[in-house]
């Protein structure tokens, strides 16, 4: 009995001794990674793109909703002159966010109704402004392809 006594002591002991070791050699691991990030000053991938695309993004937009008549001032390069051509319409869709947010803007043009989608924060997009506000219940507004004529008008919103 009292041989078995010791085994037991014996092995609580090495049981204790792998736990104790077990949790600092955890912790060691996960430290490890935050002090070599602090000490070479690296960013991660996802920190270097969310980085660049913050520096990339337009600050000076108005916040356009769908079924607003905006004008969108488009920069056209003919040869080595640039100059700025409005389009306006009516917002029908907003799609993606951030960097990549853009919106599709439908007017009618010589009884045709034609639609561009323009990438609000892209460098061709010189300016965005609304002209009136609409009131709508849709987040899409597709519905306005089939209608012609005084039908695809938008009501006007006075709150915003």
């Amino acid at each position: 009995m009292a041989t078995e006594s010791t085994e037991n002591q014996a092995t609580d002991q090495v049981v204790d001794a792998t736990v104790s070791t077990a949790a600092p050699a955890a912790t060691a691991v996960q430290e490890k990674p935050a002090a070599a990030k602090a000490r070479t000053g690296k960013l991660s991938a996802q920190e270097l793109i969310r980085a660049f695309e913050a520096e990339q993004l337009k600050d000076e937009l108005p916040d356009i909703y769908v079924g607003d008549t905006v004008k969108v001032g488009v920069l056209i390069r003919e040869g080595n002159k640039e100059r700025v051509q409005p389009y306006e319409g009516v917002v029908i869709a907003k799609r993606h966010g951030g960097l990549n947010e853009t919106i599709t803007v439908r007017r009618i043009f010589q009884g045709i109704g034609v639609e561009r989608v323009f990438m609000l924060h892209s460098p061709q997009v010189a300016s965005v402004n609304v002209e009136r506000r609409g009131k709508v219940r849709r987040a899409k507004l597709f519905y306005l392809r089939d209608r012609v004529g005084k039908a695809t008008r938008v009501k006007q919103r006075f709150d915003r």
